[in-house]
């Protein structure tokens, strides 16, 4: 008897010590869940607080945004994006923005899509050093080719238009679309071109038919990136234009400042509208930028 209410008393206390350990468990999970949702809020917050208090101060009057810069406006200023439109021309400088982004993507993708078909698809000597050759620019400070770049667009008789920006960008943005959209290739099976090969495909249509649409998503990735590089740069626009005609909406943003005085809630409503194309960009193709990045970038 005593041996079986030994058995008993043992089998409780170890179904009681489970119970503590279950408990303990859980609590420890509950607390890991709460402090990794607590660090999430917290960038979440660290992110987009910049950018709502953007929003609304663009709304605001400069006396309301001195004298409380955190608080909401009393009367909503729509007035801010009108003089916004007015005072720096952005019409017309949103317009050449467009045009150059869009022209220097499409100029961009062009040469990497068929620079990365050949050093992903195509066996031959110094494949390799040709490819270390071309992302090596990534390395490259901006800064240090302003000099070569104002140098050739002057010879070519290209300063001040809307080509001189073109033709940078596009060249700018070469190294790491080459790179993004040559590691998306090698993933696709080589099966498929040899393939198209014994049908009789030949090195155009094996391209144009088989590989192109099938680097759609790293092609997006690319893209996406040398949208944004071409929306938000500044100090090539600067360097190679001189008049409104074929400057951008960056450049557009300091007219609101001038040696005396600044206009800051014109000058916010003015960036808000800079920024609607590139979050709109960004909105649109983000599952095709990760899954670019993530088929392309990491397994090439």
């Amino acid at each position: 008897m005593n041996v079986e209410l030994k058995g008993i008393g043992n089998s409780s206390k170890s179904a009681i010590s489970m119970r503590h350990m279950t408990k303990k468990r859980l609590l420890g999970k509950i607390a890991g869940k709460t402090v990794m949702w607590c660090i999430l809020l917290f960038f979440l917050f660290y992110t987009l607080f910049p950018m709502i208090w953007l929003v609304i101060s663009s709304f605001k009057t400069n006396v309301e945004l001195f004298d409380n810069p955190f608080s909401l406006p009393k009367v909503w200023q729509f007035q801010n994006y009108k003089n916004a439109f007015q005072v720096s021309g952005l019409a017309v400088l949103f317009r050449n923005s467009i045009v150059i982004s869009l022209c220097a993507t499409a100029f961009n993708l062009f040469v990497a899509s068929m620079a990365g078909f050949v050093l992903a698809r195509q066996r031959f000597k110094l494949r390799e050093a040709i490819f270390v050759l071309l992302i090596s620019g990534i390395l490259i400070p901006v800064n240090a080719l302003m000099v070569p770049y104002y140098k050739i667009i002057t010879q070519i008789k290209l300063y001040d238009s809307i080509f001189a920006l073109i033709l940078t960008y596009g060249a700018m943005g070469l190294p790491i679309s080459v790179f993004l959209v040559r590691g998306f290739m090698k993933t696709i099976p080589w099966e498929l071109e040899e393939s198209a090969t014994i049908d009789g495909c030949n090195f155009y249509q094996r391209f144009f038919k088989i590989i192109l649409p099938l680097s759609k998503t790293g092609l997006i990735t690319a893209g996406t990136f040398q949208f944004l590089l071409s929306w938000n740069e500044f100090i090539y626009a600067m360097l190679l234009t001189s008049s409104t005609s074929s400057r951008t909406i960056q450049l557009g943003i300091r007219y609101f400042s001038n040696q005396f005085t600044t206009d800051y809630t014109s000058m916010y409503a003015a960036i808000v509208i800079s920024i609607i194309p590139s979050l709109t960009g960004y909105v649109l193709f983000q599952e095709q930028i990760i899954s670019g990045l993530t088929s392309g970038a990491v397994k090439g």
